[in-house]
């Protein structure tokens, strides 16, 4: 044999990794996307994040103005207010929890539908201010609530106004205080 010939038979036919490995690969990818969809399938047994209930309104805050409300009700009302308008995505988990535990920190710290408003009501404007509120997470699906510099600071100013007595708030009308 001359040394080419002894090569070839060494080495013998070459099989095409590409297809070998391609095949795997796809048919690891169909299990992993299997195993995906059916957590997901899974997820959705679990009760949390579903109830989407809105409580009464019990109380209204005397906003300082129209203005206030409306930037209220367009940037916070969501998750601070009985008046949450629950999107489609919140009924699938994951999705769900992480927008029923929103909504109910939200309103266990600061509810403009219940007398008193929640223990952090005067701290609403400072939160805004901060940049805080709303939640980044919030944004990306809620355009609407991002707001300009300027209205920021008009919503902190009637924030103020609202909430610290200035224009009702704790010093309002009786029965708006627990």
């Amino acid at each position: 044999m001359t040394p080419p010939e002894r090569h070839l038979q060494a080495t013998g036919p070459r099989p095409s990794s590409n297809r070998t490995s391609g095949n795997r690969s796809t048919g690891n990818w169909a299990k992993w996307l299997g195993a995906l969809a059916a957590a997901l399938v899974l997820l959705q047994l679990i009760p949390y994040g579903r109830a989407h209930t809105n409580p009464p309104v019990q109380a209204t805050p005397p906003w300082d103005s129209p203005q206030t409300e409306q930037l209220f009700t367009r940037a916070c009302a969501a998750c601070h207010s009985n008046q949450t308008t629950w999107p489609w995505y919140s009924n699938v988990a994951p999705v769900s929890w992480l927008v029923q535990n929103h909504v109910d920190e939200g309103r266990s710290k600061f509810n403009v539908s219940v007398p008193g408003f929640g223990p952090e009501a005067d701290e609403a404007a400072k939160t805004v201010q901060k940049g805080e509120m709303p939640e980044k997470t919030y944004l990306p699906l809620h355009p609407e609530a991002r707001l300009t510099p300027a209205e920021t600071q008009a919503l902190v100013s009637g924030l103020q106004k609202t909430f610290s007595g200035e224009g009702g708030g704790e010093g309002g009308p009786e029965g708006w205080d627990d």
